[in-house]
Parts: C-alpha cells; structure tokens; sequence
C-alpha cells in the first residue's frame, strides 16, 4: 500500500514541476528564438536591399 501512495505523489510532483516549470520555460526559449529569427531576417533583408542598391548605382 505504501508503494502504491509513494507512486501516485511521486507521479504528481512530476506532473506539477512539468507543467510548472520545465513546459513555460520551453515556451519562454520558443518565444526567444522566434523573436530572434524574426530580427536576423529583417537585418539580411535590409542587408541585401542596400547592397543590392549601391552596387547597381
């Protein structure tokens, strides 16, 4: 019975410190990757435009 009891808390507390913690933390990292993709593209699309215009003229 013991086990049992020990084997439900236990798969609880890991439930609780996976939605807790570990899945917004993934969220978080997402977010932080796609805002970085997002700056990396605008900054080669003025890179290329700009070259683009200074080398035709």
């Amino acid at each position: 019975m013991g086990k049992v009891v020990m084997l439900v808390l236990g798969t609880l507390l890991g439930l609780f410190v996976l939605f807790t913690f570990i899945l917004p933390m993934l969220v978080g990292l997402i977010k932080l990757a796609l805002i970085i993709g997002v700056i990396a593209l605008v900054v080669f699309v003025a890179v290329t435009v700009v070259g683009k215009t200074s080398r035709s003229s």
